[in-house]
């Protein structure tokens, strides 16, 4: 759907402490949640707008967005983990 909502918090909401946690105390987590959360912004206005965008670039923001969004889920995993 258009201008569907990506945060990691919503996408995710089983793991929201430990995503708080993360954002709170790593700085690498935070900084790469910080883009992600401006890349789904992003991505969303551009959807929300019919802004002129190719195809092929709306689909290069979207894998951008997935490939984060994997990252981010990975170190989740891991902090729940330990």
């Amino acid at each position: 759907m258009l201008g569907e909502n990506h945060s990691l918090r919503h996408e995710f909401p089983d793991h929201i402490d430990t995503i708080t946690s993360l954002n709170s105390c790593d700085e690498h987590f935070a900084k790469i949640l910080k883009q992600y959360d401006s890349l789904d912004k992003q991505i969303r206005n551009l959807e929300l707008k019919d802004s002129p965008i190719s195809d092929a670039e709306i689909h290069d923001l979207k894998q951008q967005r997935v490939e984060m969004k994997d990252a981010l889920y990975h170190q989740v995993m891991l902090a729940e983990k330990n």
